[in-house]
């Protein structure tokens, strides 16, 4: 979550796109009607370069990866048919044959080659480049200086068995490699997309239950609908439309209209009447979900980790989800979520406890708040002004430092700019799972080279904990060295943990059957229309 779930857009001429999105396939074969969800104005919406949620949400309706994860969260194949491995090395993805794009062309191995090339060659800067860093050749294609050209495209470690089956080669063996595969990065696309990639993210054409209806139109909204020639589960609803908000306030009064079908998450400032209001179409399920403040290092105000841990301590965690929240989130004390095994519940330690007077005496130690006032910079479009100023209400209250809320409108470009490190003061940031492992948190969070590590944190030790985790051969193993590495991170802070959450979502009176998963994404094969 996704930073989702965590590169410049590119005008595309409408005619082009329009032409593209021509070429799906068929039209719905399903009986019901379409339903619409409010998300977020998404940042890309292509497998290898989307890694936030509402982008997610989208590629998850056009795409079906090659796993999915059943109610104990374990790896079974989806779109492919075998994944098997002798050495946790070499692994061999045999993909269920039959499978078409929605414009018709056989998936085949080839696609799923061509696509993980594209997202690992650096110079086409995917958002998902380094959830292919695990497979032989990626060096090559991602030289230590950025400014040369690699020498060769392609990955040496992914090779064509057949038209329905290719192998893998790790640089390391890896055993929780069949769960990695459960995410977005690793979904094919088809030969045209290479031809106008351009034009291509405006209406992605996947292999998944929906196709696209029309292209983008960018922060309005994204229709899909059935894909007739889908091989797998097929969705019992005839579409879906992504509605763009930038206000959960007026995506709520909408919800309540019943103009929006589902919202899959409630504003805070609506939780003490949201029952009231919506009756048994209120719900709560398990999230993955992880807020916290990031505390950019490469920004002077933040270079002392003393600065760091004393914002994060000044923080009374639990006051804020009590009032703010309505108990509808849980104070975080670590840096992973609760719902992945090696948890630990205070893993952060001195770090996430609320002690306002050793706080401010970390701060005079470290010469105060360079420059007295702190900024923190949200997105409008997610509803967190009201933490956001309840958290700077403590700031000032326990270090004595002017706070402020700094508000983006869109999530998308909060994000660019903290890519481009701008200074932006400390920032807000979520996650929610990729798949179910601890790695999933650490490493595009925190690795030197992660996909979502917008702060400049660099640790060679945790960088090499996390690898010697991935190389374990049991889980047990790996979990010690990730456990290992975390807490090098309770010793750093580049981040302030602050809540985990619980997905708090309601639905209008025209659709049943729904359900938001540890993913926060509702499930599209199960929803109905009434």
């Amino acid at each position: 979550m996704r930073v989702r779930r965590v590169a410049a857009l590119v005008v595309v001429p409408v005619i082009a796109s329009v032409a593209l999105a021509a070429c799906g396939g068929g039209g719905s074969g399903s009986s019901g009607g379409t339903v619409s969800i409010g998300i977020g104005e998404p940042r890309f919406i292509v497998p290898t370069n989307t890694n936030d949620t509402a982008g997610g949400s989208v590629v998850d309706a056009l795409f079906t990866n090659l796993v999915k994860f059943d109610a104990s969260n374990k790896a079974v194949e989806d779109a492919a048919e075998k994944i098997s491995t002798t050495d946790s090395k070499v692994w061999t993805i045999k993909l269920r044959d039959g499978w078409t794009f929605h414009n018709g062309d056989k998936v085949t191995a080839d696609d799923y080659i061509a696509a993980w090339n594209y997202g690992a060659y650096a110079p086409n800067a995917q958002q998902n480049n380094t959830f292919f860093a695990s497979i032989e050749g990626y060096a090559a294609l991602n030289p230590a200086d950025k400014n040369a050209t690699p020498a060769v495209r392609e990955l040496s470690g992914v090779k064509k068995v057949s038209d329905t089956e290719f192998t893998v080669t790790l640089t390391e063996p890896y055993a929780d490699f069949r769960s990695v595969l459960g995410y977005t990065a690793f979904n094919p696309m088809p030969k045209v997309a290479f031809t106008s990639m351009d034009t291509y993210k405006e209406a992605p054409i996947g292999q998944g239950p929906f196709k696209m209806k029309g292209t983008w139109v960018h922060d309005q909204k994204i229709e899909v609908e059935a894909y007739d020639g889908y091989k797998g589960t097929k969705p019992k609803i005839k579409g879906v439309t992504f509605k763009v908000y930038q206000q959960p306030t007026a995506q709520y009064s909408e919800l309540l209209a019943n103009t929006v079908d589902v919202m899959t998450s409630l504003p805070t400032s609506v939780l003490s009447s949201a029952k009231a209001d919506l009756g048994d179409r209120y719900k709560t399920s398990p999230s993955s979900s992880f807020t916290f403040i990031a505390l950019p290092l490469y920004n002077a105000k933040f270079t002392n980790v003393d600065v760091r841990k004393a914002i994060s301590m000044a923080i009374d965690r639990e006051e804020i989800t009590r009032v703010v929240f309505k108990g509808a989130r849980t104070p975080a004390h670590a840096f992973v979520s609760p719902v992945v095994p090696g948890y630990r519940a205070d893993a952060c330690g001195e770090g996430c406890k609320f002690d306002p007077t050793k706080a401010k005496d970390l701060l005079t130690k470290a010469g105060g708040f360079p420059g007295g006032a702190l900024t923190i910079t949200y997105n409008v479009d997610g509803d967190h002004k009201e933490w956001v100023d309840a958290v700077c209400n403590q700031l000032i209250k326990n270090l004595g430092i002017q706070c402020a809320g700094a508000g983006e409108p869109k999530f998308a470009d909060l994000r660019t700019k903290a890519q481009a490190k701008q200074d932006i003061g400390a920032f807000r940031l979520g996650w929610a799972m990729d798949y179910p492992s601890m790695e999933n948190y650490l490493t595009p969070l925190y690795s030197s080279t992660g996909s979502s590590n917008y702060y400049g944190y660099a640790n060679k030790e945790f960088d090499d904990l996390v690898a010697a985790g991935n190389r374990e051969p049991t889980a047990d193993g790996a979990i010690k060295k990730y456990q290992d590495a975390e807490n090098l991170l309770a010793r750093d802070m580049p981040v302030a943990p602050l809540f985990y959450g619980q997905n708090v979502f309601g639905y209008s009176t025209k659709v049943t059957n729904v359900e938001v998963n540890p993913f926060t994404r509702v499930d599209l094969l199960k929803i109905e229309k009434k």
